[in-house]
C-alpha cells in the first residue's frame, strides 16, 4: 500500500522509519493501514531519504507493545485522537468514544496480553442512626499481594459536619476527597454557611462522571446538616444512592449480610457503633484485601467522634523464637583490608556572622 499524501506534524515520539514523525491526511483509513503487510513512502523528496519499505508485521514481532503504541499514535494521529484527554469538556449526551478506542487498541496490540484489572481490597460501611451517622473502615492497604500499610486512614474529613470513607485506589480516594474538602471550605468562607451533604454528593458525582470511571474511587459520604442525617454512596462512574445503610469494597458482601440482618431504624449510638464494627469485621474475616484495625467515625449535630482505632487487630506479629545469633556463628573464610588514601586538594574557610 502506498502513502501518497504526507504533511509534517508535531508528535513527540519518533517514527520507526528513522525520520521525523508524520501525520496522514486522509489518504487511507487507519483500519486498512493496520491490515496491510507493509508501508512504503512515495514522497521521498520530503524526507530526504532513499526509498525504503517498512515491514509492519516484522516490526510488531520485534518490538514490545509499550514501544508500538507511541509510534503508531504518531503515525496514525487521525484515528488515535479517540484517546481523548479527560480534561477536555465532555460532549453532550451519551458518548461511545471508549468503545471505538478499545477496538483501535485491540488491533494495535494484537497478540499481546490485554491489561489486567487491578485488584484492590477494602471494607467500608456506614449507617444512619437516631442522632446522626456512623462510618466504619478497615486499615489495610495492599499493593498486589503485599500489605503495604497496616494503619491506612480510609475515613477522610470533608468538613466539620461531614466525613467520607474511600475504597479503591488510595491515591484516587485521597485526592478526590481533598479536592472536595477544598471546594467546600471555599464555599463556607464565601457564604458563611455550613455546606450541605447533598452539595458534596453532587460535586463528587459531577467529578467522577466527567472522568468516566478512570478515577478508582468508591466513596461513602456521611454527614449531618440542618435537614438531618444523610448517607450517600458514590460510585467511580458517578452513580449516587441515598441509603439508610451501605457497604462498599471487596469485603462489602460479608458486611452487607451483617447490616441487612441487624439494622433497625432509629438505633442508639452504641448499638450503631457495634453494628458497623461487626460489619467491617465480617469483611476483614471474609476478604484477604481487608484487615488490621477497625476505625469508626460518629457524626452528630453536636460533635464528631473519630475513633482510631475503635478495635485493634487480634492478630499480632509476635515471633515464637529469637533470631539473634552470637558472633562467630557464621565462619569467616577470608579477610582483606584495602587502605584508602586521600589527599587534601583545596581548603576554604567561610566566616559566619552571628548576632
Amino acid at each position: 500500500m502506498e502513502i501518497d499524501s504526507i504533511s509534517s506534524g508535531s508528535p513527540a515520539s519518533p517514527s520507526p522509519l528513522g525520520a521525523q514523525p508524520m501525520q496522514l491526511n486522509g489518504c487511507r483509513s487507519f483500519r486498512s493501514m493496520l491490515g496491510s503487510p507493509d508501508i512504503s513512502l512515495a514522497n521521498n523528496a520530503y524526507w530526504g531519504i532513499p526509498s525504503r519499505r517498512w515491514d509492519a508485521n516484522a516490526w510488531k514481532r520485534q518490538s514490545s507493545s509499550a514501544e508500538q503504541l507511541p509510534v503508531l499514535m504518531s503515525l496514525f494521529g487521525g484515528e488515535m485522537s479517540l484517546l481523548r484527554s479527560p480534561l477536555q469538556p465532555p460532549s453532550p449526551g451519551f458518548s461511545f468514544d471508549l468503545t471505538e478506542r478499545n477496538a483501535v487498541l485491540g488491533r494495535l496490540l494484537e497478540g499481546s496480553p490485554p491489561p489486567r484489572p487491578v485488584k484492590t481490597g477494602t471494607t467500608i460501611s456506614g449507617m444512619v442512626f437516631r442522632d446522626g451517622v456512623v462510618l466504619g473502615a478497615d486499615t489495610r492497604a495492599t499493593s498486589g499481594d503485599v500489605v503495604a500499610d497496616k494503619m491506612c486512614a480510609k475515613i477522610h474529613r470533608i468538613s466539620a459536619n461531614m466525613y467520607c470513607c474511600g475504597a479503591g485506589t488510595a491515591a484516587d480516594t485521597q485526592k478526590t476527597t481533598d479536592l472536595l474538602a477544598s471546594n467546600l471550605a471555599l464555599f463556607s468562607l464565601n457564604s458563611q454557611r455550613a455546606p450541605r451533604v447533598l452539595m458534596a454528593a453532587s460535586i463528587l458525582q459531577d467529578t467522577l462522571y466527567r472522568y468516566g470511571g478512570q478515577i478508582g474511587a468508591h466513596l461513602i459520604l456521611g454527614g449531618v446538616d440542618y435537614s438531618g442525617a444523610h448517607l450517600y454512596t458514590v460510585g467511580p462512574y458517578g452513580s449516587v444512592d441515598k441509603l439508610p445503610f451501605v457497604s462498599m469494597g471487596s469485603g462489602s458482601m460479608a458486611a452487607l449480610g451483617i447490616l441487612e440482618d441487624r439494622y433497625k431504624p432509629n438505633m442508639e449510638v452504641e448499638e450503631a457503633k457495634v453494628l458497623v464494627r461487626d460489619s467491617v469485621q465480617a469483611g476483614i474475616m471474609g476478604d484477604l484485601g481487608s484487615g488490621s484495625n477497625v476505625d469508626l467515625c460518629v457524626i452528630t449535630a453536636q460533635a464528631v467522634d473519630y475513633i482510631r482505632p475503635y478495635q485493634e487487630s487480634q492478630y499480632t506479629n509476635g515471633r515464637n523464637r529469637k533470631y539473634k545469633y552470637p558472633p562467630g556463628t557464621t565462619a569467616l573464610l577470608s579477610e582483606k583490608v584495602v587502605p584508602l588514601r586521600m589527599e587534601l586538594v583545596t581548603e576554604a574557610v567561610q566566616r559566619m556572622e552571628t548576632h
